[in-house]
Parts: C-alpha cells; sequence; structure tokens
C-alpha cells in the first residue's frame, strides 16, 4: 500500500508498505479521507510535541474515516463494506483508567499517528472492531474523518457543564475553537463569545454560531458559565478565567506551554472548578448523531483539499489565509 511518511522534521516521503492484517477483534479499513490536525503539523515541522518525539520514520494523521474491508476473528464478517469513523485509539482494556471508562488516559495507549504508532495517511489502517464507529450513507467522507475534532469539542462542552441557556467563552477560533461553538450551540448555550486577535478568525467564528466576537484586548464585562480554553495562550487563559462567573467551569482544550501561572486567589475565591481535555472517551455517537442531524457542520470547515502524494502541502496548507480544516484524500 501506499504510505506518506515523515522522515524528519520537513521531510516527507512516499514509500510502499505492507498491508496490514487485521488481528483479533480489529477490522481492516481502506481509508478515504484524513483530516490534517495542528499536532499532525507539529511533528511535521519540529519533529516533536512535548515528550512525544519522532525518532524513526513515522505515518501521521489520526483523524479518519474509510470502509471495512476485511475483519479479524471474533469480528462478524457482516461488518465488511461498513462506512466508518475511526475512533484513533488502541487503550489497554486491564489497565485502571480503561477500567474506570476513563479508557483516554489509559497509560498504554497507542494512539495513531503519535510515535511510535503509526497513523492513516496510507491506503489501510487497522483498529479494534469496537472503534470503528458506522456511519450513515448521508455523512460525507470528510465528515467521518472530521468526527475526531468534533469530539475533542464535545469532551469540551460536557467538561463545560454546558446546557440549555448557557453563557460561554471561547478563547482560539481554530479549528478545536470552531468545533467548541458549534457543539455548546448544539447542546443549547444562547449566549457563545468567541475571543480570537485575527479579525479574520473571528468572522469566521460567526459564521460558525458565536453570538459574539471580541478581541482578547477588549475582553471585559463579561460573566459567563463556562470559558473554554482552545487557545494554549496564558493571557487567553487568565482573561477567560476573570470572565468566569462564581461556581463556573473554566476548561483547558489548546495545547500551550508544559507550564504557565494561573490567579489562584480568583479560582479559591470564587470557587472555580478548572480541569483539563485530553482526547475523549465516549463521544464517536454523538459525534456522528450531530453532524448527521445537521447540528454540526464539519463539511463546511474544510477549506482544502488534497490527495495523499501531496500530503507535504496539506500539512503547511494551515499557513495559508482562510485556512481552517484540511482533508487528505486517500481513496483514488
Amino acid at each position: 500500500m501506499r504510505a506518506a511518511v515523515l522522515l524528519a522534521p520537513g521531510r516527507m516521503a512516499m514509500q510502499e508498505r505492507p498491508v496490514p492484517r487485521p488481528g483479533p477483534g480489529d477490522v481492516l479499513i481502506r481509508v478515504h479521507a484524513v483530516g490534517v490536525c495542528g499536532s499532525d503539523t507539529h511533528y511535521y515541522r519540529e519533529g516533536r510535541i512535548g515528550e512525544f518525539v519522532v525518532e524513526a520514520p513515522l505515518i501521521l494523521g489520526h483523524e479518519a474515516g474509510g470502509v471495512i474491508v476485511a475483519v479479524g476473528p471474533g469480528v462478524p464478517e457482516e461488518r465488511v463494506e461498513q462506512r466508518v469513523s475511526i475512533e484513533p485509539q488502541r487503550p489497554d482494556p486491564d489497565s485502571a483508567p480503561t477500567r474506570a471508562g476513563h479508557y483516554n488516559l489509559c497509560p498504554h495507549m497507542r494512539f495513531f499517528g503519535t510515535p511510535p504508532v503509526d497513523g492513516a495517511f496510507c491506503d489501510y489502517v487497522t483498529i479494534g472492531a469496537g472503534f470503528a464507529h458506522p456511519i450513515p450513507d448521508t455523512m460525507s467522507d470528510a465528515a467521518a474523518a472530521l468526527c475526531e475534532p468534533l469530539s475533542v469539542g464535545i469532551a469540551a462542552v460536557r467538561k463545560a457543564g454546558v446546557s440549555g441557556g448557557s453563557r460561554v467563552l471561547v478563547a482560539g477560533a481554530g479549528p478545536i475553537g470552531v468545533m467548541v461553538v458549534q457543539v455548546a450551540r448544539a447542546f443549547g448555550a444562547t449566549e457563545i463569545v468567541v475571543s480570537d486577535p485575527d479579525p479574520d478568525r473571528r468572522e469566521l467564528a460567526g459564521r460558525f454560531g458565536a453570538t459574539a466576537v471580541v478581541d482578547p484586548a477588549e475582553l471585559s464585562d463579561l460573566s459567563v458559565d463556562a470559558f473554554v480554553d482552545a487557545s494554549g495562550a496564558q493571557a487567553a487563559v487568565c482573561a477567560g478565567i476573570a470572565a468566569v462567573r462564581p461556581a463556573g467551569r473554566v476548561v483547558l482544550v489548546g495545547s500551550g506551554t508544559p507550564t504557565m501561572s494561573l490567579p489562584v486567589q480568583r479560582i479559591q475565591n470564587r470557587e472555580l472548578v478548572v480541569t483539563g481535555v485530553f482526547r475523549y472517551a465516549d463521544t464517536w455517537p454523538a459525534a456522528i448523531a450531530l453532524a448527521s442531524a445537521g447540528r454540526v457542520d464539519p463539511d463546511a470547515m474544510v477549506t482544502a483539499r488534497y490527495p495523499l502524494e501531496r500530503a507535504a502541502e496539506a500539512l503547511d496548507s494551515d499557513r495559508r489565509p482562510g485556512s481552517l480544516k484540511t482533508i487528505v484524500e486517500v481513496a483514488e
């Protein structure tokens, strides 16, 4: 099969790789579409994200969808030809977090496109059958792939406790911020304020459901129920915390510096709940339902498409003005 392989920072090459064989409980998927994530671009440009370092050739890509073409022992043959969205995780079923229902926190997780585990910028991948989620025929291949970032948005909004009538502040109008906006609206938020220094990104957030957009320098006089940071910037996090009402919630999604200073006294005095989001658990059914019902529109977020052979260009496409989400179209 074809594979777009990261050889070193800034160096991609097309290679021929063996088609993987599905093991017990696995399915083999013909990949149709893969979304480009910010983590992919970090690995491509810097060769690392924090403690995760690319030390050998690596296939990137973890936002993916396709069609099941074979099954391993223990998986019903009826699943062959089923269109699916891939939840790109292989947790250890016996780890304590997995047994407690927090499989995303499994210390032995094997996650697509995270060193040393290969991802989906290739023709075929295998995954546990339970992590290949069937999708309706009305859902596009791109939307199937984008159920992954949509799942991050769902995990964040759930942790933020958003429900009917909620007031929410979102910092950062990139792909995850825009997903959070759409999910918050679908969950019933009636006031969704988005803060971003880029006027084009602010305008984009308005198109996807933000009720107000502001420059971070002008953020003041807010009292929201929940703040979701999708920027990773310390200034944005501190400004967001200042905007949360007493007993409100703060959810940190954006990946910034390993450490940052926070207004601890305000957090204490207002009894704010501050938490993080690391990937997701049990979000795919909701993601597929929201996208299928039109409550969230992943397809509208796609701003560029590239074939697999141009994966390097796809990884650099976020530098183009107006870029929001790029799709690598794998199936010929």
